[in-house]
C-alpha cells in the first residue's frame, strides 16, 4: 500500500518555516560579511614576506579547508568552552565556525586573485613614479577585487547551503526546524522536500548570477 502526499498540511507551519529561513539567512550573511572580511586580511597578509606569518596563516587556512565543517563546528561548540572555561550559544558558535571556514576559502581566493594581476601592471605604476601605498590601493586592490567577485559569491552559495549544518548544534535554522516538523507529524518526505526546494529556490538563482557575473568579467579582462 503506498503512502499518500499531503503537502497541505505544512500549511499549518509556514510561520515556523519563515522563522527558520530568517534565521538561516541572518546567519549566512553575517557569516559572509565576517569571513569575506577576514579572509581579505589574511590574503594579504599571506601576501607578505614574513616566513611565520605566512607559515601560521597557513596552517590555518588548510586546517579549515581540510577538515568537514561539521567537526568544525562540533569542536567549537563542545570542546571550544571547556578551553576557555566561556559558555557559547549554539549561535555564536554556528557563526564562529563558519567565519573561519569562510576566511579560510576567501583567503585563498583574493591570494589567486592578487596574483592574477599582471607584473605589467606594477611596471607601469613604477613608470608612472607611484608611491608604493597608491600602486596597492589604488591599482592592484580594485582589480584583484574584482577578479574575485565570482568566486566569492560562489563561496558565498556554499556557506549558504553548508549553513545547514548547525542544525546538528541545536540551532533553530530552517533544517532544525523542519527536522522538528517531521517528527512531530510523521510526513517526513512532505516536509523535507519542501525544506529542500526552499534551499534550491534561493540558491540557484545565485548560482546563475554567478555564471553570469563571471562570463561579464570574462569578456572584460579579454577585452
Amino acid at each position: 500500500m503506498g503512502m499518500t502526499l499531503d503537502f497541505s498540511i505544512l500549511l499549518l507551519f509556514t510561520d515556523a518555516l519563515a522563522l527558520g529561513l530568517w534565521t538561516t539567512l541572518r546567519l549566512t550573511l553575517l557569516c559572509i560579511v565576517l569571513g569575506t572580511t577576514l579572509g581579505f586580511v589574511i590574503g594579504l597578509l599571506r601576501s607578505s614576506g614574513n616566513a611565520v606569518v605566512r607559515g601560521l596563516l597557513g596552517l590555518y587556512v588548510e586546517l579549515f579547508r581540510g577538515t568537514p565543517v561539521l567537526i568544525q563546528l562540533f569542536w567549537i561548540f563542545f570542546c571550544l568552552p571547556l578551553i576557555l572555561g566561556v559558555e557559547f550559544s549554539n549561535f555564536v558558535s554556528a557563526t564562529i565556525a563558519l567565519t573561519l571556514y569562510m576566511g579560510a576559502i576567501t583567503s585563498e581566493t583574493f591570494r589567486a586573485s592578487l596574483r592574477s594581476v599582471g607584473r605589467e601592471q606594477m611596471d607601469a605604476c613604477v613608470a608612472l613614479g607611484l608611491p608604493r601605498r597608491a600602486q596597492i590601493v589604488n591599482v592592484i586592490l580594485p582589480q584583484a577585487v574584482l577578479r574575485a567577485v565570482p568566486t566569492l559569491l560562489s563561496n558565498a552559495v556554499s556557506l549558504f547551503k553548508e549553513s545547514a549544518l548547525v542544525s546538528a548544534v541545536g540551532m533553530a535554522d530552517l533544517m532544525f526546524i523542519g527536522q522538528n516538523i517531521s517528527n512531530n507529524t510523521a510526513r517526513p518526505v512532505e516536509v523535507l522536500t519542501v525544506v529542500a526546494a526552499i534551499y534550491f529556490v534561493i540558491a540557484f538563482p545565485l548560482t546563475r548570477a554567478v555564471t553570469v557575473v563571471e562570463q561579464k568579467l570574462l569578456r572584460k579582462f579579454s577585452a
